[in-house]
């Protein structure tokens, strides 16, 4: 039988010692919670399968019901190679959506909370020759408003701007095997003005002489070497790499130039090798110099489309890693350098062919609807796991915390709410300061690197004089909200409209809905460029993140199909975004 999704799931942090345990799983539905007091993690016979790293919710699951169903359990069985006898063994969760509890062979190893974010668990201590069996345990209650679910919706049917949820595992399971020491996790800082790269790492059960060492190569020729004698789990290095950039992009990261670095990082003991890990980084800089946005010190206009990564079987779950790239290869076909990932923590996978391909990203957490207690807790925690899994990415050069007020319903007059988002931006500032961060997406900003702004009007001239001035712009209000809480204001920080558009086309069986409608291709493409042409005239403005990439379930805004297919030819598209002649192209889609 064929594994689902079974490409490497960590592809910036590479060992060989492998098993992947997506596939086919026991399943059981739990709507009496009756699971833990009847000790289902010990024995229990299960009455369905699932096709895991599928939700339950999705066809490619082998299951496809939307109902409610918030707590349920997996149980499967596997054995391990025969050299793994001596090694220390992980076992990995991509992320399981919301909150999770394992067991293996009948004994608890872990749990976790977070529906977007990684976890592991040792389990050397329990397995044991020949079968071992894998129970967990997923909750993830429908209507709790107050947990980080992103667009993920709280009734049983689609409607509005809400999709289909996703309850239970939803990425790669995987167990490793490591060493007695092993490197834990590494974190990598490029710094483009200095020509070097700072490296944090952090190892696990450091002994006597041993050492790391790190090589870097650019196109298979070695640029570096540095060993360390290790005395402590935890160090940094700061490596040159002998590089000049001063006349062209050299060896530096960008859209145009996806430059990367490959960097193996070997742990030895008396000249044997104890863990060898593969990874990369790019080296990319993203800054904002007298309110102008530049990369890697030269200004750039940023062109982005909103991508939330639903698929029509797989819903947050790619089917398939040729997808992920394939959804790449079509945004950047359009003429587009860059994506936000509206309201999901996307895959690792995506993140991979991003650094690869050559695309920016802005991420962006998944947030609650309502503000209480526990969703600062929820987020705030979440959120911190999410930067540190995807630091090391160069494509990534925004982080957004929140988006149109979500969670912070009365930020205008509440003081926590002002608090809890003034505290995200620091908190992301803290983690990682070589990013830029947006407090609020959209409006009602507080502490922002970036003046984002969602606007949906489909008239060119409205949009023209709305964004001539700086006064003009500062004082609209697009969705009749206010740009600034009052209390704060505009500091000189760049101008971009990170939602607009939004025009619906119906191109497949579905109906659906969107913020202006076409009727054919001509018309389609002549309210793209009104559109466009708008944000591209402007004086102020420098950037803008069109709504959306594809047609998601009920929303039919994309320049895609949901099944990905273009609506009108893309080079129309991508003359538009390089502010060409569009109407010399033709209108029928090529093949």
């Amino acid at each position: 039988m064929n594994i689902p999704r079974p490409e490497y799931p960590r592809p910036q942090f590479v060992r060989t010692d492998w098993i992947n345990l997506n596939g086919e799983w026991k399943f059981e539905f739990d709507d009496e919670n009756r699971g833990i007091q009847e000790k289902w993690y010990e024995n229990h016979e299960y009455s369905q399968t699932i096709r895991v790293p599928f939700c339950y919710q999705s066809e490619l699951s082998g299951i496809g019901v939307t109902d409610f169903h918030d707590i349920v359990w997996y149980k499967r069985t596997f054995e391990l190679p025969d050299e793994w006898k001596n090694k220390r063994l992980l076992l990995h969760f991509g992320a399981v959506d919301y909150r999770s509890s394992v067991w293996v062979n009948g004994q608890f190893v872990c749990s976790h909370e977070g529906g977007h974010t990684p976890f592991h668990a040792e389990i050397t201590h329990v397995v044991k020759e020949g079968e071992n069996e894998i129970v967990v345990r997923a909750e993830d209650y429908s209507k709790e408003l107050d947990q980080p679910r992103g667009k993920q919706y709280w009734k049983e049917k689609s409607e509005s701007i809400f999709y289909t949820r996703t309850t239970g595992i939803w990425q790669t399971v995987w167990i490793e095997a490591v060493a007695a020491t092993y490197l834990e996790k590494v974190k990598m800082t490029p710094n483009v003005d200095t020509d070097e790269i700072l490296i944090e790492y952090a190892i696990n059960n450091v002994q006597e002489n041993q050492k790391l060492e790190i090589e870097i190569s650019f196109d298979g020729q070695l640029i570096a070497k540095d060993e360390v004698h290790l005395v402590e789990g935890k160090g940094s290095r700061r490596i040159y790499l002998h590089d000049f950039n001063v006349h062209g992009p050299g060896r530096l990261w960008s859209p145009e130039h996806p430059n990367l670095y490959d960097i193996v990082f070997t742990i030895r003991e008396n000249g044997h090798v104890v863990d060898r890990v593969e990874s990369y980084f790019g080296m990319r800089k993203i800054s904002v110099e007298n309110g102008v946005i530049m990369l890697n010190n030269r200004p750039y206009y940023m062109k982005l489309v909103l991508d939330q990564g639903y698929f029509p079987k797989g819903i947050l779950t790619p089917p398939s890693d040729e997808d992920i790239r394939k959804d790449i290869e079509l945004t950047k076909e359009m003429g587009f350098n860059g994506v936000r990932k509206h309201q999901k923590i996307e895959d690792p996978r995506y993140l991979y062919w991003a650094d690869k391909l050559g695309l920016l990203v802005w991420g962006e957490m998944a947030n609650s609807y309502i503000y209480t207690d526990e969703a600062v807790k929820r987020i705030t925690s979440e959120w911190q796991e999410a930067i540190e899994r995807d630091y090391n990415h160069p494509s990534i050069v925004v982080w957004v915390p929140l988006n149109e007020s979500w969670g912070v319903p009365r930020l205008l007059a509440d003081q926590r709410q002002q608090a809890h988002a003034l505290s995200l931006y620091y908190l992301t500032k803290s983690l990682d300061p070589t990013r830029l961060v947006v407090s609020n997406d959209g409006w009602e900003h507080t502490k922002s690197d970036l003046c984002t702004i969602h606007d949906y009007e489909p008239n060119k001239e409205i949009l023209k004089e709305r964004y001539r001035t700086l006064e003009t712009i500062l004082h609209s209000q697009p969705g009749h909200r206010l740009i600034y809480v009052p209390g704060y204001e505009y500091r000189g920080e760049p101008i971009l409209v990170t939602e607009f558009g939004g025009i619906a086309y119906k191109k497949s069986h579905w109906d659906g809905w969107g913020y202006s409608g076409a009727e054919n291709d001509e018309d389609f493409a002549e309210r793209y460029y009104q559109v466009v042409s708008a944000m591209l005239e402007s004086p102020l403005v420098q950037g803008f993140c069109y709504t959306q990439l594809t047609d998601v379930e009920q929303e039919i805004n994309g320049l895609l199909t949901y099944d990905r297919q273009p609506k009108i030819d893309l080079q129309i598209i991508r003359a538009i975004n390089e502010g060409k002649d569009y109407k010399r192209i033709p209108y029928g889609i090529k093949q």
